[in-house]
């Protein structure tokens, strides 16, 4: 559990880290602010491209040897970002080690699903956000810290540590969980056919949107806050950084709530809350912005907002990958890419506007979270009860 927790932390490693650095990276590189925030951009397209091809290989060759070489790849290319001599470099540099991590995120989930579904998959899934939410707590405040000794440069060389040590763990614990038997042969026109499927599969389809819009509205959150906070409201990077990790602390909590309540209320009612307050949060922002209230209307609708996804994330996953054992990587790989390219789209609107206005992070934010509630009532059905589904 603490291994495959610490898998599926690359995406808020790779972008909370060096959050902190943003702007004085911008500076060092001479970059406006929308090519920074493009360094987050660049990244969740990694993140989700990668995950597109590591899920179905994983469900073809077995788990570990793929997650082996993308831990291996994340390490190098950390490193080269710490050496790019300009902001363009790193963008490519980016997108590359956002590829390499997305192993680490899709395999993860496949795992689960090859020992547990239904509600023990939700609840090990919430269980595995105790430990993954621990980086986007920690992320921020380590990278605020870490600028009083080092620079951003310095930072990605600790990304690089990260990696390494993740791969010796993976190396020396992580057996194979995919039987040979039970893995799917047949080539690119049998995964494109098992995506064909699952992208005509509705209720997968609701899941993985309301789970992915919903995390598009985060990742507007985690783009521009930086910006908002520090540039409009004048917040130091070690207040930023505190306040960072307090709303993912909610992420923490809210996931233990829902692993609490799942036997009872079921994975769908759950996820049904989730988005709900997602979308309170994302317009609470947008109503934060346009009556100018400041950070006393800002930071709780910011907190809302992210604290929502712990039951969202979990509830999202397992209901998404119960009726798809044989094909978990690939099932897993359409929901990392929906999470991520729809951040990877919504990153750099946060900051159209420069970085002196707070609106269009709002109005990105509201649009989505209140779009993932309409796509998980549209394509899903919530039960009148809470479903009990066998698990083994």
């Amino acid at each position: 559990m603490l291994l495959l927790g610490a898998l599926s932390t690359f995406g808020p490693l790779s972008m909370d880290l060096y959050l902190p650095g943003l702007p004085s990276m911008a500076h060092d590189l001479s970059a406006p602010a929308w090519a920074a925030q493009l360094t987050i951009t660049t990244s969740m397209l990694g993140l989700a491209g990668g995950q597109l091809l590591a899920g179905p290989i994983s469900d073809a060759r077995g788990r570990r040897a793929p997650l082996l070489a993308g831990l291996a790849a994340y390490m190098a290319t950390s490193l080269l970002c710490a050496l790019s001599p300009t902001i363009w470099v790193l963008l490519a540099l980016r997108l590359v080690q956002g590829a390499a991590g997305a192993a680490g995120i899709v395999i993860a989930r496949a795992v689960v699903r090859d020992l547990h579904s239904g509600i023990a998959a939700a609840r090990f899934f919430a269980m595995l956000m105790l430990v993954a939410g621990l980086a986007p707590i920690l992320a921020p405040l380590a990278g605020g810290q870490l600028l009083h000794v080092t620079d951003w440069r310095g930072i990605f060389v600790v990304l690089a540590g990260i990696g390494a040590a993740l791969l010796l763990a993976a190396w020396w614990t992580l057996p194979d969980t995919l039987a040979p038997e039970d893995r799917h042969t047949g080539g690119l026109v049998a995964t494109l056919g098992v995506f064909g499927a699952l992208l005509r599969d509705r209720p997968f389809m609701g899941y993985t949107l309301a789970m992915g819009l919903s995390f598009g509205a985060m990742a507007t959150y985690i783009s521009g806050s930086p910006f908002v906070l520090e540039e409009i409201h004048g917040v130091s990077p070690q207040l930023f950084s505190a306040l960072f990790a307090l709303n993912a602390a909610g992420i923490v909590a809210t996931s233990q709530i829902s692993r609490a309540l799942v036997t009872r209320l079921g994975p769908r009612r759950l996820l049904g809350i989730g988005t709900a307050a997602n979308a309170a949060g994302g317009v609470g922002v947008l109503a934060a912005v346009v009556l100018d209230l400041g950070l006393a209307g800002l930071l709780p609708s910011f907190f809302v907002l992210v604290a929502s996804l712990g039951a969202v994330l979990p509830n999202s996953a397992a209901l998404a990958l119960a009726d798809h054992p044989r094909t978990a990587g690939s099932a897993s790989a359409l929901l990392g890419l929906a999470q991520f390219s729809i951040g990877a789209g919504a990153a750099p609107l946060a900051g159209v506007g420069g970085s002196h206005t707070a609106l269009p992070l709002a109005i990105v934010a509201a649009a989505l979270s209140v779009s993932a509630l309409a796509c998980l009532a549209a394509l899903t059905r919530a039960p009148a009860r809470a479903p009990v589904r066998a698990a083994r």
